[in-house]
């Protein structure tokens, strides 16, 4: 595959010097409200949400080779990013509702790919829900939606990343979600990868839920949807899905389950290109910095997240593989 000269070094920005995306995300709008709010007990405030962006991307993007951010409340934040940390910016409106089936994507109304180019973004993050079994008219105005952003970065030259988070329409049983997640995920990859979406990076799901692989420290139940040795083969077969470099996400899971996964990736030997870590590096500190203030989530930061943040990088080393591996024309 062919990469433009600014999609390269968009790709470049966001990579270490060894090509691995190990990027951290900050970009969460409405989620980070609700844990605040669930914390306090009361809403949480404007300016709270501004200075614990600030606090996390202070702390964390020496150690990061990109952040993720959202134009609302993190244009001054990425200001204060590190040197040398690549800039991410999500296109998507925020606050999906979980309750409709179709959860269909919107764009930010008053942003766009020119726009967020111009705000200091190195490349452009889409979030998108998808059930590759929902009824064909949704499915086809979501892809029509990942089409029109894929035009505009291919328009300004600037790298698409697409965060792909797979659901079912249906109401089913965790257990049941965990057996079709592989699938479903896989099928998901397939049809973003075709080059009518101009999609550079899948940003994906983890494809086997740690928590019911069979004998994982995750799995505190007797239930299980896969064993090791199948979990391992279904990370191989998920690499296969697709022809892009695709990372990983945390998807708010709490680090030690997000670690445990990530070791079992590195067991299987399948590739995979970085990962892009939310939460799980950082979500102790929401009560930290609420109920004891800016200095002690200063501290839990430069402690506790920073070693977080390097636990991933050391897993990276021994596993992840540099992105233009699968944009071969590097040099």
């Amino acid at each position: 595959m062919q990469l433009s000269q600014g999609k390269r070094q968009g790709l470049q920005a966001l990579s270490n010097g060894q090509g691995i995306i190990a990027a951290a995300a900050m970009d969460q709008r409405t989620s980070l409200q609700r844990a605040m709010a669930k914390v306090k007990g009361s809403p949480a405030t404007e300016s709270e949400l501004r200075e614990f962006k600030l606090l996390v991307t202070e702390a964390l993007t020496p150690y990061t080779s990109a952040i993720l951010l959202d134009p609302h409340y993190s244009l001054e934040v990425l200001l204060k990013r590190a040197p040398q940390t690549g800039v991410l910016l999500s296109y998507e409106q925020s606050g999906y509702d979980h309750t409709r089936l179709d959860r269909l994507p919107h764009l930010l109304p008053e942003w766009s790919v020119k726009r967020l180019q111009e705000a200091g973004a190195d490349a452009i993050k889409v979030l998108l829900y998808y059930d590759p079994d929902q009824e064909t008219s949704i499915n086809r105005m979501k892809q029509a939606v990942v089409e029109r952003v894929g035009a505009e970065c291919v328009a300004y030259d600037l790298p698409f990343f697409l965060e792909i988070i797979t659901y079912s329409a249906i109401e089913k049983s965790e257990l049941m979600l965990a057996q079709e997640k592989p699938l479903r995920v896989q099928l998901s990859m397939q049809e973003f990868s075709r080059p009518g979406y101009h999609v550079d990076v899948l940003k994906i799901e983890v494809p086997v839920d740690i928590r019911y692989v069979a004998g994982s420290r995750a799995n505190l139940t007797n239930e299980s949807a896969y064993t090791h040795e199948r979990a391992s083969q279904l990370f191989a077969e998920t690499a296969r899905s697709t022809q892009l470099p695709f990372i990983y996400l945390s998807a708010g899971v709490k680090m030690d389950i997000f670690i445990e996964t990530l070791q079992l990736a590195a067991e299987s030997s399948a590739p995979y290109y970085g990962v892009l870590c939310g939460r799980a590096s950082w979500q102790d500190c929401i009560p930290i910095y609420l109920h004891q203030g800016r200095k002690a989530a200063e501290e839990w930061l430069q402690t506790e997240g920073v070693e977080n943040v390097l636990t991933l990088h050391r897993i990276l080393e021994a596993s992840a593989q540099p992105w233009w591996q699968r944009y071969p024309a590097y040099d």
